[in-house]
């Protein structure tokens, strides 16, 4: 069971992308929407966290992300067909970086 999740709400044309891949299965309804839940650990959440600082968890630890970084988690589930992506999604999604300045030498 993971610790945290990502909730990705779906409308008509990505409920038959998902029944396409054969993931109808892991169709949810979620506060009357359907939707599918992305498992992620607390590691994850922490890059996911310093990456988007403004994304709050609701009362089940859910997020929900950015519309292009949920694009991307869709695609990556589209084309691995499992929601098991959040590994190689945080390899796109994670930028340490984020919100440092960086700085440079003079020679």
């Amino acid at each position: 069971m993971a610790d945290y999740y990502i909730n990705i709400f779906l409308d008509d044309e990505k409920i038959k992308k998902i029944e396409g891949v054969g993931l109808a299965g892991g169709i949810q309804e979620i506060n009357g929407k359907k939707a599918v839940r992305v498992g992620v650990t607390a590691k994850e959440q922490k890059k996911l966290a310093k990456s988007f600082p403004d994304l709050t968890p609701d009362s089940s630890n859910a997020y929900v992300l950015p519309e292009q970084a949920e694009n991307l988690v869709l695609n990556m589930i589209f084309s691995v067909k499992s929601f098991d992506v959040m590994k190689g999604a945080i390899l796109k999604l994670y930028n340490p970086f984020a919100g440092k300045e960086l700085l440079q030498k003079t020679f």
